[in-house]
Formats: structure tokens, C-alpha cells, sequence
């Protein structure tokens, strides 16, 4: 009977070998390692400069520190919620779909991949590019086409990676999260020092209100936030977590404390040892930290920085893809893009087409403007996602929710969220005109392609042959098995 049993095991496990589905492989390490890789990118080693610049003093660029994690962590709250209650891949995109609607869920997908994306992909790359490149050439200045050079080979490492294993990739993300944090702990440790000595004289009349203008003190939160961004790319791989209903929400929490902990003791330890104004005269204030205090291995620290960069880029290209996967199965985008490679288990399409839309744009240079419409854009659809939580709550109250975030946390994130958005138009409404004309583009391209499938017969041959040519070459499939 034992022998049965054991030969019936044998036979469906290696069935479910040869199936061509997601697997579940992210377990609760991977999880929190994903997330604190993922939000752990350029923004802490550049973003102090731009709090300090449009905050004023010390003490109020630390508040708003505090303040972004506070906020970081009822996004991610409501997010856990989302997750656990849609068990779909896919994000923003899903909670969009399944709370207000196909239009708003297709907008998301389409100004995510063909403009979001790529700007934060590129402008993470050049990051690692310029603090691979620049040691070399100190003092001069780096030649921006080997800045670009080594961008493009980072992004085609991280792009191999994420096309031949799930695994691989994830090991690849906790290996670069350990790396980062002992870059934290590196910048830390003699910050904290520094200030057991009594070295406080910077703290010191730190609320002077001087030199803050109330115009200002928003860009002071976006660059903040810009830091924190990436807590919600958890949620893009549902289907591929190891008992999502417990693992989300931990994983979630355990990593965004820990960040908001260690973002704070690093501003401290900045400000300990550079008074203000060093700080505002860096462009890269980890260098500048190394260089003071820590003589013997600043030069480790730009390379820290980099595999910092990298392990955010790596954590975007295994996350983003699956928001286009799931936008394909749904029919909102080719299908395609909805297969899985038949042996690699990897949504391989979903994440090919993000790659030369990323080097396209890191040759053509055009990201800084990007990227303030990439912040108005996703500030606005995650507002958007948390609204329609609140909603869904309200019209399916008997809708089984593992996870429920406190209605005062829901509500306090959508309003500030939207708040921000309030001010961006205020503050910059140009780029954020820009975005909305950008954003709705995909208006007629959904109502022409999808709500009411008016292509010519025509085309619709020639996408079909297209689509099955691409499919024998990159040897995918559709899931043989569903996962949600």
C-alpha cells in the first residue's frame, strides 16, 4: 500500500515538473529579501541631498524620513490587504481590474511598460553605470557613452538572469540585499560612533524654519518617498509566494520597518559626521561620507552602491514582467506575452520586452524629464488601487479578506495620496499635463483593440502569424495549470 502511495507521489510530482505553470518558489526570506532589495536602490545614497535641499533644516529632513516610512508602511498595509484578498499575479493592474474596472486596469498597463518602466529601469542603470565607471576617472569627469556602455551590459545581466530561472533570480536578489545592507550597516556604524563621542553639533538648533517655503517642502517628500518606492512589487508575484496569505503581509511588514529603521539611522549618521551645507555641495553623499570617515575602504563603497542599484534592477525586471503576463492572460495585451518559457518556467516575453525598451531610452538619454512624470503616474494609479479597495470593501463586505488593514490607515493613505498628486499639479504642471495626455493615449488604443476589436481582418493575419512565429522561436507556452 506504502509502495503505491509512494509510486501515485512519484507520478505527480514529476507531472507537475513537466507542466508548464508559475511555480510557488518565493518563500518568507525571499519575500522580505525582494521587497528591501527592491526599495533599497540609489534613492538613500542620492535622495538625502534633495530632503535636506526643499526641507531646510536637519531635524525637519529627518521628520520627513520618518513621516515617508509611516507613509511607505500604510501603502504597503493596504497593499497586503490587496494581496491577500485577490490571489492573481500582476499588482496594480489586478486590484485596478477587479475593483474599478477593465479601462483604468488596461491605462496602468499601458503607461506602466510603455513609459514608466523604462524610465525607472534606465534611470536606476545609469546610477550603477556611473558609480561602476566614475572611481576610474576621479577627478575628471567619466565619459557618459562608458557610463551608458556599462548601464546596457548591467540591464543585459539582469535581463539573462530573469529569463533563465526564478530561482536563480531570487537567489541573485537575497545574495544583493545582504550586499546593500552591509553598505547601510557600513555607513551606520560610524555615524553612531561619531555620536557616542558627543559629536551633536549639527543636531544642534536642528527645527530652524528659516529656510523652509511651503512650495518646497512636497519635493521634499517626493525624493523621500522616491527612496521608499518599491514596496508594492511583492504583490506582482502572488501566484509564485509560499502560502501568500501569511507570508504577504509579514514579509511586507517585517521589511518596510526595517528599512524606515535603517534609512533613519543612515541620515543620522550623515548629518553626524557633514554639517548641511557638505551635505547639499555632494552629488553622491556616500562617497562623500566614505571619504571622511571611512579612509581606508572608500573606495568599496561606490562598488556597494552599484550591486545596490543592480539588486534594485534586478528585483523591477523579475517583478514588472508579471503585471504584463497577467495583463495578456486577461486579453489586454498580446497573448504571447501570457506564455511561459517550457523549461525555464519563466515568463519570458513579458520580460524580453521590457529590455530594448530600456536601452532605447538609455541611448537616447531622455529620462530625468520621465521620470517626474513616472512619480505623478504612479502615485495617481496606486491612489486609484487603494480607492477601489475601500470601495470593494463597501460593496462586498462578505468578500473573504485574510488580511485587513484598519479602515483609518486605508483611508488616511488614499487621501494623502491623492493630496500629492493635488500638489504636483500645483507644483509642476507641465510634466503632470504631460502625463495625463500620455496616460490617455491608451483610452483609444483600448476601445479599438480590445472593447470593441475593430483591427482589420488584415492585420489581425498578420499579428496571428507574428505572434505564432515568436512563440516557436522562444519555445513558450500557455500555463497548462491555474494558479490563482
Amino acid at each position: 500500500m506504502e509502495e503505491v502511495k509512494k509510486e501515485e507521489s512519484n507520478e505527480k510530482k514529476k507531472v507537475d515538473e513537466e507542466v508548464v505553470h508559475l511555480r510557488r518558489e518565493i518563500g518568507l526570506l525571499p519575500a522580505v529579501s525582494f521587497i528591501i532589495g527592491t526599495v533599497v536602490g540609489s534613492g538613500i545614497f542620492i535622495a538625502p541631498k534633495g530632503v535636506l535641499m526643499n526641507s531646510g533644516s536637519v531635524g525637519l529632513s529627518l521628520l520627513v524620513w520618518v513621516l515617508c516610512g509611516i507613509l511607505s508602511i500604510f501603502g504597503a498595509l493596504c497593499y497586503a490587504e490587496l494581496g491577500t484578498s485577490f490571489t492573481k499575479s500582476g499588482g496594480h493592474y489586478t486590484y485596478l481590474l477587479e475593483t474599478l474596472g477593465p479601462l483604468p486596469a488596461f491605462l496602468r498597463l499601458w503607461v506602466e511598460f510603455l513609459f514608466i518602466r523604462p524610465a525607472v529601469a534606465s534611470y536606476v542603470s545609469l546610477a550603477f553605470g556611473r558609480y561602476v565607471v566614475e572611481p576610474f576617472f576621479a577627478p575628471c569627469a567619466a565619459p557618459i557613452v562608458l557610463i551608458k556602455l556599462v548601464s546596457i551590459l548591467g540591464v543585459t545581466f539582469v535581463v539573462a538572469v530573469n529569463c533563465w530561472s526564478v530561482s536563480m533570480a531570487s537567489r541573485a536578489q537575497v545574495t544583493l540585499t545582504f550586499i546593500k545592507m552591509f553598505a547601510l550597516v557600513l555607513i551606520i556604524i560610524p555615524g553612531i560612533i561619531a555620536l557616542a563621542k558627543g559629536k551633536t553639533e549639527n543636531f544642534q538648533n536642528g527645527f530652524e524654519v528659516d529656510l523652509l517655503t511651503l512650495d518646497r517642502l512636497p519635493l521634499a517628500f517626493y525624493n523621500g518617498l522616491y527612496a521608499y518606492g518599491g514596496w508594492f512589487y511583492l504583490n506582482f508575484v502572488t501566484e509564485e509566494v509560499i502560502n501568500p496569505n501569511r507570508n504577504i503581509p509579514l514579509a511586507i511588514i517585517c521589511s518596510m520597518v526595517t528599512v524606515m529603521i535603517f534609512y533613519v539611522l543612515v541620515n543620522v549618521a550623515y548629518y553626524t559626521v557633514m554639517t548641511p551645507a557638505e551635505l547639499l555641495l555632494s552629488d553622491a553623499v556616500a562617497v562623500t561620507f566614505a571619504n571622511r570617515v571611512l579612509q581606508g575602504l572608500s573606495s568599496v563603497i561606490p562598488i556597494l552602491v552599484a550591486l545596490s542599484c543592480l539588486g534594485a534592477l534586478n528585483g523591477g525586471f523579475f517583478a514588472v514582467p508579471r503585471m504584463l503576463f497577467v495583463g495578456a492572460r486577461e486579453g489586454h495585451w498580446p497573448p504571447v506575452f501570457s506564455m511561459i518559457h517550457i523549461r525555464r518556467h519563466t515568463p519570458l516575453p513579458a520580460v524580453l520586452l521590457l529590455y530594448p525598451l530600456v536601452v532605447l531610452m538609455l541611448i537616447k538619454g531622455e529620462i530625468y524629464q520621465l521620470i517626474n512624470f513616472a512619480s505623478f503616474s504612479r502615485w495617481f494609479f496606486i491612489a486609484l488601487a487603494t480607492l477601489g479597495m475601500l470601495i470593494h470593501r463597501y460593496r462586498f463586505p462578505d468578500h473573504p479578506r485574510p488580511f485587513k488593514v484598519p479602515l483609518v490607515i486605508a483611508v488616511t493613505f488614499t487621501v494623502v495620496c491623492f493630496f500629492i498628486v493635488g500638489l504636483s499639479l500645483h507644483s509642476d504642471p507641465w510634466n503632470t499635463g504631460r502625463s495625463c495626455i500620455l496616460t490617455l493615449t491608451g483610452v483609444p488604443v483600448y476601445y479599438l483593440t480590445i472593447h470593441h476589436y475593430r483591427l482589420p481582418k488584415r492585420w489581425r493575419h498578420i499579428f496571428n502569424y507574428c505572434s505564432k512565429q515568436l512563440q516557436i522561436l522562444l519555445e513558450v507556452a500557455q500555463q497548462e495549470v491555474q494558479t490563482y
